[in-house]
């Protein structure tokens, strides 16, 4: 699987210009898209005070998936569930589930009303995709855990495990994902895992439902401290593992135009691990995510946006399908036609959001 990432926590792209996008990524290699909904999604009832004000309405939310069916693209729905999720945190509704008081960015694991929040979030979004095979529970860089008052009072009692505590809320998550959709697989960012033991993964059952998504976006990163991961992960228990690239979105957080051969590099690094997982018997390689950010975070200011990363897309994903070779060769092919989205007439993004 060939999954390009939408963040659409930042000048979200029209329905529109997503119709004349999804083609283009069909032809380029993809075959999924991994949708980042945030507060782009329409909830309803006692969630409403969630979605933005130019968030996608109920009909916008089929349509993408009308148009990802048409051009063969998988959708896979990413909400995450830990750290990263201002966009909840940040109303006074629910400043009272804050992990710390100060900061919006992650939750508090040990608050009942944590996980039923979690669980409506997640019902919403997934009744809107009956379709999908998958769901991406983010879970990555969960920022101050362990440093509110509960946290604090439940590691006295359990030894200081933090990673424990991680798990716990993961398992919590997962099973209640795959008791309520059936078939459902489920993703997660693998950074917090990296320094939790393998005994304590395989302890939790998670990897019986879930598979580590590794994220590295450096153009020349350690492979081999990579592949040691993945070994990890195989001797913890996980049956696959997927890896995420960036072809836009990590070079700084007021980027203007996206870094061609940065990302280039990236994807060429990736290739060479995906070549390499002849080593790795016991665990599968399922899939990469090309990750294309809007913002570093909710609060942050805006990066490149889509039309700028068309043509940093095409090249990455045509790295991917033909290797470092063909790659320059294909991308010829196509960056034509990636100029048309970039410089097309209809406004990709609305400018008030």
């Amino acid at each position: 699987m060939r999954l390009v990432h939408l963040d659409l926590k930042g000048a979200a792209p029209k329905v529109s210009y997503l119709e004349q996008v999804f083609p283009l990524l069909s032809k380029l290699g993809a075959n999924g898209i991994l949708v980042e909904y945030e507060d782009m999604f329409p909830f309803k009832g006692e969630l409403e005070t969630l979605k933005s004000p130019y968030a996608y309405s109920e009909d916008d939310v089929e349509r993408i998936q009308q148009l990802a069916a048409l051009n063969k693209l998988e959708v896979v729905p990413l909400v995450q569930t830990f750290g990263h999720v201002e966009f909840i945190l940040k109303h006074d509704k629910y400043r009272y589930l804050r992990e710390v008081e100060r900061f919006p960015n992650s939750l508090n694991p040990h608050v009942p009303d944590t996980l039923s929040l979690l669980k409506s979030v997640l019902s919403q979004v997934m009744d809107k995709h009956r379709h999908s095979a998958w769901i991406h529970i983010g879970a990555d860089e969960v920022f101050h855990l362990g440093e509110g008052m509960d946290s604090k009072n439940w590691i006295s009692r359990n030894n200081g495990d933090v990673g424990k505590m991680y798990l716990n809320h993961i398992k919590e998550v997962v099973n209640f994902l795959v008791s309520q959709y059936k078939g459902l697989q489920v993703l997660m960012w693998d950074d917090m895992l990296r320094k939790i033991s393998v005994g304590a993964i395989q302890e939790s059952g998670i990897p019986k439902h879930a598979s580590p998504v590794l994220w590295f976006y450096a153009p020349d990163f350690d492979t081999e401290q990579l592949g040691k991961f993945i070994s990890k992960y195989a001797d913890s228990g996980f049956k696959s593992v997927w890896f995420a690239s960036a072809f836009k979105g990590t070079t700084g957080p007021a980027q203007a135009w996206t870094p061609l051969n940065y990302h280039l590099k990236n994807h060429l690094s990736w290739l060479k691990v995906i070549q390499a997982m002849s080593k790795f018997p016991l665990i599968k390689f399922q899939g990469i995510a090309l990750t294309g950010w809007q913002r570093y975070d909710h609060y942050s200011v805006l990066c490149e946006l889509l039309p700028v990363g068309i043509p940093s897309l095409a090249m990455c994903l045509q790295t991917l399908v033909n290797g470092e070779g063909l790659a320059a060769r294909a991308c010829n092919q196509f960056l034509t036609v990636s100029s048309r989205c970039v410089r097309s007439r209809v406004t990709p993004f609305d400018p008030s959001s």
